[in-house]
């Protein structure tokens, strides 16, 4: 689990993309480096033409790979240093979960976009909030969904099953365990109020998907659950958690999320995705084939027949280049605020339930 920027090697890798902006057309700033998702976020928005002008953290060393990468980029000494800049047009970021939605506020009222890794808030409070600001502001509260946005297998296996290459689409099932290496996890991973739960953290990823695959625009929650089977030592800390729904257009979804991915695993989780449509099925081997060693991967059985996709390198990662359009045009074609909003929303309504329960 070594990794010189974090202590977790799990944030994708950015795969090379077309510029949609010219160079310095598109400025942004990256703050707040508490989880490794923040350097793909950098990657994927530069790889789409966007130019990395600050960089603000409040722990030492966490940027410094960064900065040997993007040496134009400048060490910021504050948030505000870097909203008083009227040339960044957006803020990347990725902190501690209950810290995201704060962040986001002061983004917004400064005028700029934010785009935030996921889980984008903690309580439906904090949602209400944003919902409020971005229409006061007119500005955009964006959300990495990595799952989907930044693997190349799970984008294109959404895709497959929206296009109608398996008839309509019925249910929707994500497994998604992960490694939990507690020695490289910082004291905040482990308090609930920080976090939100396990629904609300990698919950927020499944409904997500959910919701895209299925073209849905809201669910009904039908059963929630949340254990800490294994780990006594960290009595706050959810390791197991599962919920199912009936999506508004009759689909049914279900999740499993976990932190007992096995320790002769090859990658950090094994998370798939399985698609049930009238015609076929689809699975997407986001992070690990285990038959053939690769990652990327998606299979696909119709009625002609039964493909093996290889993805690696193929798919790209299209949400990030559209996204930056919808900053400058102020369109939604990326993912509209109310689609994020909406799996956030939903994967927090499901920590509740479970929480009741």
């Amino acid at each position: 689990m070594s990794n010189p920027r974090d202590g977790m090697n799990y944030a994708p890798e950015g795969k090379q993309m077309e510029p949609v902006v010219a160079p310095g057309e598109f400025q942004f700033a990256a703050a707040f480096f508490d989880h490794g998702h923040i350097y793909a976020q950098i990657d994927a928005l530069a790889q789409a033409g966007a130019t990395l002008k600050y960089v603000f953290d409040t722990q030492d060393g966490r940027i410094d790979s960064v900065l040997r990468k993007y040496p134009q980029a400048k060490v910021a000494h504050s948030l505000e240093e870097i909203l008083s800049d009227p040339e960044i047009r957006l803020v990347t970021a990725a902190a501690i979960p209950d810290q995201r939605c704060g962040i986001g506020l002061q983004v917004m009222d400064a005028g700029k976009d934010y785009l935030t890794d996921k889980a984008p808030f903690t309580t439906l409070k904090q949602l209400a909030l944003a919902r409020g600001k971005v229409a006061e502001t007119g500005r955009k509260y964006a959300v990495c969904y990595s799952e989907r946005l930044l693997s190349e297998a799970g984008y294109y296996a959404c895709e497959l099953a929206r296009s109608g290459r398996i008839g309509r689409v019925l249910q929707v099932l994500n497994l998604a365990p992960h490694n939990l290496a507690p020695e490289t996890r910082p004291d905040w991973f482990f308090q609930k109020e920080r976090v939100g739960g396990i629904l609300t953290d990698i919950g927020s990823h499944q409904f997500e998907q959910f919701l895209y695959c299925a073209n849905a625009k809201d669910a009904k929650l039908g059963f929630a659950r949340v254990e800490n089977f294994a780990n006594p030592d960290y009595p706050e800390f959810e390791d197991f958690g599962e919920a199912s729904a009936i999506l508004d257009n009759g689909a049914s979804c279900y999740c499993r999320l976990d932190w007992f991915n096995p320790t002769g695993s090859k990658t950090w989780g094994d998370g798939r995705t399985f698609i049930l449509g009238e015609k076929g099925y689809i699975e997407a081997r986001k992070y690990r084939d285990i038959v053939h060693g690769q990652s990327d991967v998606v299979y696909v059985v119709d009625e002609k027949g039964e493909e093996r996709i290889e993805c690696a390198g193929k798919v790209g990662f299209p949400f990030f280049g559209q996204f930056l359009l919808d900053c400058l045009n102020r369109t939604e074609i990326a993912m509209s605020t109310e689609h994020a909003f909406k799996a956030a929303e939903l994967s927090m309504l499901a920590q509740k339930m479970a929480d009741e329960g």
